[in-house]
């Protein structure tokens, strides 16, 4: 196999900053740009900052076996890191319109000047769609990093359909397993469909153990927390939800489709009706939709309540309050008196790292705003005896870093689809309104 050179721009070892390693046994060239760029970055708060000083710390250990101007083992096969210098004169050779010593043109500039003295392939790496542009504008290969995507259109939604015999069906709804056959993957929602009569079926899930299909837990006369399942979708979603031998569950779905309200509801029904969990821990990402309005005044609970009110709207929902504050006939809402009996919390995923979180109920809302690496830092966290919720719509993403095939919830259904920890839904049939279900569709 012919040795490759790989140029990475600064994004890539800020989306992931072992991407040094993920390049098997070719050579990797870090022009000195880079260096400078991640030196500004490694103020930034949350994840991009600590992406950036991970990349450094991992550049100063490596410096420290040779010389990184020459090239230094990774380790690997005989794959090599080095860092270019970007002269005056190689930064002359590009076109008149990309003069200056702008960062991405001295990237192009050192892939450039590789080109002409190597005699292997010299790709760049590069997240940044426009970069990408230019590259193959001055016929230099350039890629995007694919190292933890997914293919989004075959993405696994969970759900899967079973012709059998009507005898079967019967005979599952006496007994309630019945052996299937077939590749599914562990706790895969199945719809067991009469082969003779399509409106004769029965939902089931798969349990790869005996390879039979077990129903569904019947769910309270009153619905979980008073919520009731409205479709087929949301049925299994209750399922895994409420199956405690599942620690986490993965809820991808478009707006209105119920997902972050099935989840509260359910971990309201488990911590504070079943008592199997201590504590309901609520988060979601800081990351505004469209023009931040920048710092809010105020205390830490009302700087967050802007961004953590539409969990409030689902509290609302299931309690049946309301907020007039001073009113007459004003309803305490009720995840006050949750939170003050120790049984809520409700944060930004800002403080989750390095903590311990043991026999809790963790909700993760808008985790499609998340990157691969902040969902391993989140799971990372589980105690013994937590059950984690990932919830996201993958076509409403507002992290520039990622997109719907790079982002952490595609990135844990795709690798944790077969696991017999885990579980996945994709929720279909929208619920909130009749006029968001046809923005959905036509917008």
């Amino acid at each position: 196999m012919i040795k490759k050179v790989f140029v990475l721009d600064t994004n890539v070892l800020l989306h992931d900053p072992n991407a040094i390693y993920r390049f098997e046994d070719n050579d990797i060239v870090l022009p000195i740009t880079v260096i400078e760029e991640l030196d500004r970055f490694k103020k930034q708060p949350e994840m991009i900052g600590r992406n950036a000083r991970h990349a450094s710390r991992q550049l100063d250990t490596m410096r420290q076996k040779g010389h990184l101007p020459d090239g230094i083992s990774l380790g690997q096969g005989s794959g090599s890191l080095r860092v270019a210098l970007c002269h005056r004169e190689t930064l002359q050779k590009l076109p008149a319109e990309l003069e200056g010593d702008h960062g991405d043109n001295a990237i192009l500039a050192v892939a450039l000047d590789l080109k002409q003295q190597c005699h292997c392939p010299v790709i760049v790496i590069s997240k940044d769609i426009n970069l990408r542009i230019k590259a193959d504008a001055l016929d230099l290969q350039a890629q995007d990093y694919e190292t933890d995507k997914v293919d989004v259109e075959g993405l696994y939604t969970g759900i899967a359909e079973v012709l059998v015999e009507s005898a079967q069906i019967n005979e599952f709804y006496q007994t309630g397993t019945m052996v299937v056959q077939g590749n599914y993957c562990a706790n895969q929602a199945l719809t067991l469909i009469d082969q003779t009569n399509p409106s004769h079926t029965a939902l089931a899930t798969y349990h790869p153990a005996h390879g039979q299909a077990v129903s569904l837990v019947k769910l309270p006369t009153f619905g979980v927390s008073q919520i009731r399942a409205r479709n087929r979708e949301q049925k299994f979603a209750f399922e895994l939800l409420l199956h405690d031998a599942i620690p986490l569950v993965t809820l991808v779905g478009r707006a209105g489709t119920g997902k972050t309200l099935l989840a509260i509801a359910a971990g309201l029904h488990k911590v504070a009706d079943e008592r199997e969990y201590s504590r309901l821990l609520i988060s979601r990402p800081v990351i505004p939709m469209g023009r931040d309005l920048g710092y809010l005044p105020g205390t830490i609970n009302e700087k967050l309540t802007p961004w953590m009110q539409p969990l409030y709207d689902n509290f609302d929902l299931i309690f049946g309050t309301q907020e007039a504050t001073g009113k007459p006939g004003y309803w305490r809402r009720g995840y006050e008196e949750l939170i003050e009996r120790g049984l809520l919390q409700i944060e930004p995923l800002t403080y989750i790292r390095g903590r311990s979180l043991p026999n809790e109920f963790l909700i993760v809302d808008e985790a499609q705003n998340l990157t691969p690496h902040e969902v391993k830092t989140i799971l990372t966290r589980a105690g013994e005896g937590t059950k984690i919720i990932l919830t996201g719509d993958i076509d409403q993403i507002d992290n520039p870093y990622v997109d719907a095939a790079s982002n952490g919830l595609t990135y844990v259904v795709e690798r944790f689809k077969d696991d017999a920890l885990a579980g996945h839904i994709t929720l279909l049939k929208g619920e909130r309104s009749k006029l968001a279900e046809r923005a959905a569709e036509l917008l």
